[in-house]
């Protein structure tokens, strides 16, 4: 049925989808310090997922794959998943395709909840960075949503300018812990804010990627209400949609994906405005298909600039965040400007 949305000449996309993700796997699970073959690599995941295999890979090799590039690897597929669809999401909602999903404040408030352990209590332990992140980002949408939302409605303008007064008081706020914080805290703290995979674990991942799951299939039942919404508030009330609750729900489960991310990984721009914005050049603004190839382009845009961010400097490795805005900034730029000339 999916496959049925695509014009004839844009059905290369689900094999070139395939081929590339195939393609970026393989590598991530092959790149880092430790130089290991892309065979060597791929049995030793195969081994891992089926349990079999085990005596053909070397003790050194199944122990980074298995704990460190495994998990790296599908952590960029979550994430990158999670971003990519709640920016379509996000894009649709306010019929906007320079939206992202830091728009509504989420991002900032889960930067502030880090940064508070890392800076104020950083012995609380491993799982108390992720979920304070976490829990700041839904209490900043929390608030965004509640100063824009009266007698049930929900303004868009006032959700926007919310998100823009929220983010910059949590941005003094991260200054302020900036300036008192150690050297050891401050570090952490500037990593953190830059994003990375390097610390992906199966426990975060037992999290994340049912998250992601849920979130596509929630998002997939929106598709045709946001299509509707592409006409118009007062058009697609017209259509039977109760326009109200669609924003409030698509605001909260973005809110809760791009929550669940930032927690895993840091903050990592740009994915959510690059992504499907590519996407609705190439097959156009129909959300049946706009927010699943989002999740596939995110992933892989993810996949690419971990791979990336392991290679370009090594032995050392970059913030994953860092080379996703110097992806996504010459694009933005790019974006801009055709919008001035629209």
């Amino acid at each position: 049925m999916r496959a049925a949305l695509l014009s004839p000449d844009r059905r290369w996309l689900w094999p070139l989808l395939a081929s590339l993700t195939l393609l970026l796997v393989l590598l991530s699970l092959s790149s880092g310090p430790l130089a290991i073959s892309t065979g060597e690599s791929l049995a030793a995941a195969l081994a891992l997922i089926t349990g079999h295999g085990e005596a053909a890979v070397a003790p050194e090799v199944a122990l980074v794959v298995g704990s460190v590039r495994l998990p790296r690897t599908l952590m960029a597929i979550a994430v990158g998943a999670l971003l990519g669809q709640c920016g379509a999401v996000m894009q649709g909602l306010f019929r906007n395709p320079l939206a992202d999903p830091g728009i509504i404040g989420v991002a900032a408030g889960a930067a502030l909840g880090a940064a508070l352990f890392l800076v104020i209590w950083p012995t609380a332990g491993p799982l108390a960075v992720p979920v304070a992140a976490f829990g700041g980002g839904l209490a900043s949408t929390a608030l965004v949503y509640a100063m824009a939302t009266r007698d049930g409605h929900t303004s868009i303008p006032t959700l926007l300018l919310a998100g823009v007064a929220v983010s910059a008081l949590t941005g003094a706020a991260i200054g302020l812990l900036t300036y008192i914080a150690d050297d050891l805290a401050l570090r952490d703290l500037s990593l953190w804010q830059m994003g990375s995979l390097a610390g992906a674990q199966w426990q975060q991942l037992a999290v994340t990627v049912p998250t992601a799951v849920v979130i596509s299939w929630r998002f997939q039942r929106a598709a045709q209400a946001l299509n509707a919404l592409l006409l118009g508030e007062a058009e697609a009330r017209h259509l039977g949609i109760d326009v109200s609750r669609l924003k409030r729900e698509l605001i909260l489960w973005s809110a809760l994906g791009v929550g669940v991310a930032v927690a895993a990984t840091g903050i990592i721009g740009f994915i959510g405005l690059v992504v499907p914005h590519l996407v609705r050049m190439l097959v156009g603004p129909d959300h049946r298909l706009l927010l699943p190839l989002s999740a596939a382009g995110g992933a892989l845009m993810l996949l690419a600039a971990d791979i990336g961010a392991r290679t370009l400097a090594a032995p050392a490795e970059m913030p994953v965040g860092l080379v996703t805005t110097l992806i996504g900034v010459p694009f933005f730029i790019v974006l801009l400007r055709r919008q001035r000339h629209l």
